[in-house]
Formats: C-alpha cells, structure tokens, sequence
C-alpha cells in the first residue's frame, strides 16, 4: 500500500535534566513521502529525529517502523533497519579521507591489512548512486560544506537507508547548493525513500514537501498536508500567534556621523581595495554568492587576519589591523557565521558565554563580581528568551537557535557601538528570526552601526539602509533599498548587466 504509514510515533516523551523536549508526540509519515517537521528551537524538532535515528532513546511512548515496533540502542540499530540521518553540524574525522570516511566501521581487508584498492573501489559506488563527483582520496576536512554533506548522505544511502531524517540541511548551502540537494532529494523519493524534513526556511518546506508537523513546547500542535496550510496559518501553528510583517524603524531616520570608515582593505587572494563608509544609524548590507569574500572582510575589519592592509578608522581615529581586543575596547564587535567554532565555548555555560567580552567591566581587583555576572546574562538570556533550564546550562546541550541567541547576548551586552552581524539568522525559527530583526532595528535606531552579512537577499534587502554587491573580492555595485530587488542584487552577484 503506497499510502500506508512507514513510521509511527505513538506517544513519544523525552527528557533531559530540567527539560521536557518531548511530551506525548503522536503522527504518522507516509511511505516515500518527503514529511515536513517545524517549530521554533526547542521544540523538539532535532530531538524526535535523533530518537529515529537511535542517537536518543524515548522515555515512554512507542516508535513503530515498517508495522513493527522498534527500540534502537543506537545510530547502529537504527541503520541496519534503514534509517539515517543527515546532521545541521557536520560530523567527520576531518583528517581521514572521503574513502576512509564512508568506509569506517567495514573497512574491507586483505588478510591484516586495509585493502585500499577495494575501499576506493566502494567509496566511489557509493558516490555514484546520489551522483556525486567527489573525488574519494581528498581529505574530508579540505571540502566544503555542501561536498561534506553529500559525503554524508552517501554514507546513508550505502548503507540502504530507506528514511532519511534531513535536520536543517541547507543552513550552510549556497542557493546553487540547496538546488542541488532538492534535486538528489527529489531523486531518492522517486527510489523509495522516506525524508523526514527538518527545517525553519518555510518556502523550501512549500517547495519539497507533501506533508507538515507542527511541534510546539515540545508538543504535537498538528499535522497536515501542504497544500491544505497556508504560511500564515503554519507561523501561527509554529508560534502560537500571528507574526505581523516587519518594517524596519531606522529607515525613517537619516544616517548620522559616520562611525566607520574603511579605506582600500585588502588581502591577497581574498579581496583588494576595499573602501566604505559605515554612519551612526545605518544598516550597511554585504551581498554576494559563497566566496565572494563577505566574510573575509568582516574578519580582518575585526582583526581576524593579520595579513590583512588598508586603513581603518572608527570614530575619525585610526584602529590597528590584526588586533580584535584593540577593536573590542573600541566598541567593535562581531557575530561570527560560525557559531560553534568562532561564537561560543561549547563547554561553558551560558552565563561564562555571554560575560565573555565584558569581564573586565564585570571585575574588581581583577575579580570578576559573580553577582553582577548573572544579573547581565540573566537580563539577556530573559530579553532573547533562550529556551534553556537557566543560565547556568552548559551550551553545548542547547539547540542551535537557542546558542545562536547566546551569541547575540554576549555582544549586546558589550553595548558594541559598531557590529558586525554574519548570517544572524542561519539556523533560527521564524519567530526568532523576527525578533532578531527587531534587535538590529533596535541597534540603529540608538544611533550604532551595523554591517549586515547575510546569504538570504529578502533580509538584506528588508533590514538595509543601502547594499554594498560583492564579487570576486571586490565591491562592484552599490544599492540603496529603495532601488533593490533580488534580480538586481543577483545580477550584480554573478557579473550580469543590470538591465535600465
């Protein structure tokens, strides 16, 4: 029966110390359907696809796969009954080869020894059935993001995964990239397998998917057939209220004082002859395809690069090249794209996180005052509503969305009078992205700086006072937001004449 149901979640409760993730979750997936599942962070969403994937074991309630009951003791039991799982965060052995990688745990031998004939011979069987050309002896750690992905749903798919969980697949894909992994998904459903889809980008769900599972507070609020729910309807479910559009307030205003000025940055390889103005009150927007050198620019202007040239001025006066605690004491901050590696100490808690930048305001004598400590990161952790037991919750344990607003606390408590934002949004639920877009607003609208980095045009083209276009490390174009549309940013992206 094509219709008939390939997993079961009857009753699903999950909990960790001081969290219910999950509480009493019951639905249906369709065999070889492509099955949304929503929510904001900490819905429970990353939860209920590591207990299919045997990651997590319930609590109570019963997974039923294929009409039987099933309890995976881990990833192991969960594989050899068809199931895998493509993780938001990638995780490899980044020193070993794509061949060694879709290969640990049945490395084929001769005797003692690896046969590395044969692991070669399998890796690229393997990657010819999602139809990726990957070259197998490179090194794992020496691809990019949207390559390791396909590495790792090659592994799935070898190991004749026929449901496939996909948890926030394209929060590091490039527009290209996300066409790509559609199409192999797309391409796999029509081979029978299962997708359970992970995401907050709600028109990739509109685009790829038959059916939506709303999670909220770690409860099953609904599910429905795509067609049959609007996107106003879907936040709501998501949320619990309607999301009004968003009009962002420093637009009103005119810029003031220039803040920042930034004269012929370059760095060889990387971008040349940089040059702009950043103004007391403004949004400056950075748009460009992957590679164009956003982020590069952002790390040097932070100090990131010590290779890095130019002249850069902040508040009229001169600032260091290389030296991001120059910058800091300045009123320089900067929200990395990469939270996990550049944003956040993983194994510390939220509270050490968040006082990072600012503990020598927050010390005596070279004491840092633990009271004064908690009160900041409590009034930020209440301000961003991060979804966690309390301060003191280690920040490895949270949900990316959650981290991602760690990492927003930390700089607004510095009360940076610059900041640069890189992708803000990457991996956060509608609501949010909402409210994070209202703390940038809020940013200008005191009379700070921000330098907006983002891959999603609609956000920079919403949230920016003017865009600055780049390709190929140079800045080619310039566009106030009155004149920009996507067309237009996408032209100037890929070396296209505007058309007048």
């Amino acid at each position: 029966m094509p219709d008939a149901p390939i997993i079961q979640f009857k009753g699903i409760s999950k909990r960790f110390p001081g969290v219910q993730a999950l509480r009493d979750v019951s639905f249906d997936v369709t065999r070889s359907s492509c099955h949304a599942l929503c929510g904001e962070n900490g819905a429970g969403k990353s939860t209920l696809g590591k207990i299919l994937a045997g990651i997590y074991s319930s609590d109570e309630g019963e997974l039923i796969v294929d009409g039987r009951p099933v309890r995976f003791a881990n990833p192991s039991d969960a594989m050899a009954a068809g199931i895998g799982i493509v993780h938001q965060e990638l995780a490899f052995c980044e020193n070993l080869t794509v061949a060694e990688n879709l290969c640990l745990g049945q490395l084929p031998s001769r005797a003692t020894f690896v046969s590395r004939n044969e692991m070669l011979r399998r890796a690229r069987e393997y990657l010819a059935a999602i139809q990726a050309t990957i070259d197998p002896t490179r090194l794992v750690g020496e691809l990019p993001v949207s390559q390791q992905q396909l590495v790792q749903i090659a592994a799935a798919v070898s190991h004749g995964a026929r449901i496939l969980i996909f948890d926030e697949p394209t929060s590091s894909l490039s527009q290209l990239e996300t066409e790509h992994l559609f199409e192999l998904i797309q391409r796999l459903q029509g081979q029978g397998v299962t997708a359970i889809y992970v995401s907050h980008r709600l028109e990739e769900i509109y685009r790829l998917c038959d059916t939506i599972t709303v999670l909220r507070d770690g409860q099953h609020v609904g599910t429905k057939p795509v067609k049959d729910v609007d996107q106003g309807a879907l936040v709501q479910m998501m949320i619990g209220r309607a999301l009004e559009a968003y009009f962002p307030g420093h637009l009103k205003a005119e810029p003031g004082e220039e803040l920042l000025r930034v004269e012929n940055l370059s760095r060889p390889g990387k971008f040349e002859n940089v040059s702009f103005t950043l103004r007391a009150g403004e949004v400056l927007g950075f748009a460009g395809l992957v590679g164009a050198g956003r982020t590069e620019i952002a790390e040097a202007l932070f100090g990131l690069d010590p290779l890095a040239t130019g002249r850069v001025f902040l508040d009229g006066k001169p600032m260091p090249l290389g030296q991001p605690s120059a910058g800091m004491r300045r009123g320089l901050g900067m929200i990395p794209e990469d939270r996990k590696r550049h944003g956040l100490v993983l194994m510390m808690k939220g509270r050490e996180n968040v006082s990072l930048p600012t503990l020598e305001r927050l010390a005596r004598w070279g004491w840092v005052k633990p009271a004064a400590e908690r009160r900041v990161a409590q009034m930020y952790f209440d301000r961003l509503r991060v979804k966690a037991p309390s301060t003191e919750t280690v920040v490895a344990g949270l949900s990316g969305g959650n981290q991602q607003k760690v990492v927003l606390g930390k700089w607004l408590a510095a009360e940076c009078r610059v900041l640069i934002v890189d992708e803000p949004t990457r991996g956060v639920d509608v609501g949010a992205k909402a409210e994070i877009h209202g703390l940038i607003d809020e940013l200008a609208n005191k009379g700070n700086g921000v330098l907006l980095i983002s891959s999603e045009l609609p956000e920079v083209i919403n949230l920016s006072t003017r865009i600055l276009v780049l390709r190929g490390g140079r800045i080619v174009g310039e566009v106030a937001r009155a004149d920009a549309t996507q067309e237009i940013l996408m032209r100037l992206m890929a070396g296209i004449s505007v058309e007048k």
